[in-house]
């Protein structure tokens, strides 16, 4: 049996993937302690999880060194070509905003400033409202860009709603919720397609268990 190689997203969605996997029936519990370690191999030689950052969970999917991928829907909105997106696994759950401080006013006429992580969400959501505006590229905190006079507003992910909070912005649209999804190499689900339907049956179970709770 081949093993399949699945790439995990680093950090809290892999924790909540790893719970739904282990729910599902599928041991994880050689990655319990795993230190510094990047790359597991179960005992039975089933399964090699990558842990690796978001963005290159898709490029390892993508190229064919894996052939699962779990990320976020917002990566994949950014990078939307090249793999199979086969489950909405309904982990990390939060939403794409439009946010900025008190005195921002959405329906002012003049061009905005966005400043945002996610260009391509940003231009896809004014483009639908029939609105130009300047985008502006930040990799950091972009929460900050409003209140330093960068940007009129920002599109951003919000989770809780506490660091905009914190930082004296609000939200003034939500665009699209946003979860964990599960994706697959074109060629791995053609030469494994028996194995990789039965894993994804799995999850498919027990996402339905947790929903009827």
């Amino acid at each position: 049996m081949k093993t399949i190689t699945i790439a995990l997203t680093k950090g809290r969605l892999e924790q909540s993937a790893l719970t739904l996997f282990s729910a599902a029936g599928i041991d994880c519990s050689f990655m319990a302690d795993k230190k510094r370690k990047l790359i597991f191999l179960s005992p039975d030689g089933k399964y090699r999880f990558l842990l690796v950052k978001a963005a290159d969970v898709v490029t390892y999917v993508k190229h064919g060194v894996a052939d699962i991928g779990v990320v976020g829907k917002d990566v994949l909105l950014e990078h939307p070509y090249g793999y199979y997106e086969m489950l909405d696994l309904k982990i990390g759950k939060c939403r794409f905003c439009v946010a900025s401080t008190i005195d921002y006013d959405p329906t002012d006429y003049k061009r905005k400033i966005i400043a945002t992580k996610y260009p391509t969400i940003a231009s896809q959501h004014f483009q639908a409202k029939g609105e130009d505006v300047e985008l502006i590229k930040i990799e950091g905190s972009v929460e900050i860009a409003p209140v330093l006079g960068l940007a009129d507003a920002i599109v951003d992910i919000v989770e809780t709603g506490t660091t905009l909070v914190e930082n004296g912005l609000k939200i003034y649209e939500e665009i699209c919720p946003i979860s964990g999804r599960l994706i697959v190499n074109k060629a791995s689900l053609k030469r494994n397609k028996t194995s990789i339907l039965a894993l994804i049956k799995q999850l498919e179970v027990e996402i339905q268990r947790r929903l009827k709770r």
